[in-house]
């Protein structure tokens, strides 16, 4: 398997918050999502994400979020041999210091 990309918490919260326009996909399920996102996360639950490839373009890149970081790493390996560029958030929202809002 190639090596995926990854970002820490806190290089993503502080990308965040310089202004930076990232693409995150929150693929926790329901019921973790209720508990807070990082604002400006779409949520598509792990197991959404096979029937949900129309929604995403090839040419940008895509931080996956997950609670541990496992099932996004799980997602970021599937999207990237999809040929879809991808970073992996290490250590999930269990590891996130930063703002979360409730989902919308």
């Amino acid at each position: 398997m190639t090596e995926i990309k990854t970002i820490t918490t806190d290089e993503l919260n502080k990308k965040l918050q310089n202004g930076e326009d990232l693409l995150l996909v929150d693929v926790r399920e329901d019921e973790e999502v209720a508990e807070g996102v990082i604002p400006g996360a779409r949520h598509i639950k792990m197991g959404d994400i096979p029937e949900s490839l129309d929604k995403f373009d090839k040419d940008k890149e895509y931080i996956f979020i997950c609670r541990s970081g496992n099932r996004s790493g799980n997602v970021a390996h599937y999207m990237q041999e999809q040929g879809y560029k991808v970073v992996n958030m290490e250590g999930g929202m269990m590891n996130w210091g930063g703002e979360t809002a409730p989902k919308k």
